[in-house]
């Protein structure tokens, strides 16, 4: 089977890459990659009491997905969501279990609250005013190409348009030490089920067995191959070059993602 969509929007922050626009020239090999530590906004849209207890992985699902939806020109609010990533929130992870570890063993209230898998789909829902469908995803080294797959489903099936949100965030020693995602990376994109003007470019996906597609920037592979959500820069890649590609994500052991991208 095949799913067929086009992407109307995309957001991107991750170590060197501050958002999609500055990103372009880097991916398509056109500017060096300077790799620095990633810098998450303020979650401005969010309430005062809210915006203090937000934790990396809400700043940076709203990062990426509200820039991803301004450049479609569409609301957020009006959008079903599809967040996924491979294991939510490292560092308040780590914080839970520092405590639990401790003499003390009373976890902040705050802390607790965020420690549910779709508190960032909650957050959203309060800075954005989002009542539509959310789904939240959780796929380990999986988290793109799962989460790409359910926001196409939907799409296809639904006959509508779905933003997807794709992030992972850093885990402190010594979580680190089994777990080592250095830092934070997010990828978003808007998809339609039809061709719009604000359409760049059609993605057809389908599973094949081939080999994944690697980057021939060895920092920018390194990257991918270090945070699950970056698995997806081929794609944006792709889109950079401004050609017309097929592409192959990591997905499953043995099964990847066959992706043909059709610019518009």
């Amino acid at each position: 089977m095949i799913l067929t969509a086009y992407i109307e929007g995309i957001g991107l922050l991750g170590p060197g890459l501050d958002n999609w626009p500055g990103s372009q020239a880097v991916l398509a090999g056109q500017a060096p990659y300077q790799p620095h530590k990633t810098v998450l906004p303020a979650p401005a849209l969010l309430p005062a009491a809210e915006r203090r207890r937000s934790g990396a992985i809400v700043k940076l699902t709203l990062a990426t997905g509200l820039e991803a939806i301004s450049a479609a020109g569409l609301d957020a609010a009006s959008l079903p969501s599809v967040f996924s990533s491979s294991g939510g929130d490292g560092e308040n992870c780590h914080s839970i279990c520092e405590m639990l570890a401790s003499d003390d063993r009373q976890i902040s209230p705050t802390r607790f609250h965020n420690s549910v898998h779709n508190a960032a789909a909650g957050y959203w829902s309060i800075a954005t005013g989002a009542m539509t469908t959310s789904s939240v995803l959780c796929a380990f080294d999986a988290c793109f190409g799962a989460g790409l797959l359910e926001a196409l489903t939907q799409v296809v099936v639904d006959n509508t348009r779905s933003v997807l949100l794709a992030c992972d965030t850093a885990y402190p020693e010594p979580l680190y030490s089994v777990r080592p995602i250095p830092d934070a990376f997010g990828i978003a994109l808007v998809l339609a089920p039809q061709r719009s003007t604000q359409a760049l470019a059609q993605i057809s996906v389908s599973l094949t067995d081939a080999s994944a597609d690697r980057l021939d920037d060895a920092a920018l592979e390194s990257l991918r191959i270090a945070i699950p959500a970056a698995r997806g820069l081929p794609l944006l890649r792709a889109i950079a070059l401004g050609q017309d590609r097929r592409v192959v994500l990591d997905y499953l052991d043995g099964t990847h993602l066959d992706v043909a991208i059709t610019l518009c």
